[in-house]
């Protein structure tokens, strides 16, 4: 594979099978996020990690403003990973903002992506009353922008425990401001513009792939009737709603998530 991507986007390769499975991390996370999942599989599919361009241990000096300045960038990065590797039939798990990336890498590459799984999906974040809920309202979502930009460090203390929820381990929500922390803060305000005031929700009806829609509880940013909506819009899609909370199952919850995601690879096969 070419060591400019693999170096780019840090990716790594592991697993004893053939079938590519493929994890695309969200918005402040990276591909470490995956850890408690990812193991699991390497048994049956062949496992890829990579970390976006400005997140982890990527190459920052690959990044530009003007490529990030919309998904399509994170698309572009999730297709030359694919297109490295030479991967085929591949099922790609994007949680939160990823999902929606991964719906518009599989309309570039349908030759390589094979199904979709999405933890805590949303093609669009604001509210467009009364005909569309995405849970917040525009003051909100300019409000997180603005904190952005006074106080980094400070937004992202007090974000990741709302984020995370289950605080009864504060130690999710330390990882994850942790992890928002790291990320230096243009590229993070770039993300964070892309995601929050993009709206995908137009591209939902062309996914042609087996889609499995996980929808956890009492979750902040992609709220229960957020991941209805995208189950309603993907044709042949099924929606689980998990017992998780928060919005970061993978994490606080990976049992479960090992079992809902087996359970569609399962189906994935067979079809």
């Amino acid at each position: 594979m070419p060591p400019d991507i693999v170096r780019r986007n840090h990716v790594r390769v592991s697993g004893r099978g053939t079938r590519p499975l493929v994890f695309a991390h969200g918005f402040g996370c990276d591909q470490r996020m995956w850890r408690f999942v990812a193991p699991a599989f390497e048994a049956t599919h062949k496992v890829v990690l990579f970390d976006y361009v400005g997140a982890g241990r990527s190459d920052a000096a690959a990044w530009s403003a003007t490529r990030y300045a919309s998904l399509d960038g994170y698309a572009a990065d999730l297709v030359e990973v694919l297109d490295a590797l030479d991967l085929r039939d591949a099922i790609v798990v994007g949680h939160s903002v990823s999902a929606m990336v991964a719906v518009l890498a599989a309309s570039r590459a349908p030759e390589r992506i094979a199904a979709l799984a999405m933890i805590g999906p949303s093609p669009r974040y604001l509210d467009e009353l009364p005909d569309y809920r995405g849970g917040f309202a525009a003051d909100d979502v300019h409000g997180l922008l603005a904190a952005m930009d006074h106080n980094y460090l400070g937004w992202a203390s007090s974000l990741a425990p709302m984020v995370m929820a289950n605080a009864e381990r504060p130690e999710l929500a330390g990882e994850l401001a942790e992890s928002f922390c790291s990320t230096d803060p243009v590229m993070a305000r770039a993300f964070a513009t892309a995601t929050f005031l993009g709206d995908n929700r137009r591209h939902l009806a062309a996914v042609r792939v087996p889609t499995l829609v996980m929808q956890c509880t009492d979750d902040l940013i992609a709220p229960d009737f957020v991941g209805a909506y995208v189950h309603e819009r993907i044709a042949g899609s099924r929606l689980v709603r998990l017992q998780a909370t928060g919005h970061c199952p993978h994490m606080s919850h990976p049992t479960e998530v090992i079992a809902v995601l087996s359970d569609f690879l399962g189906d994935a096969a067979a079809s």
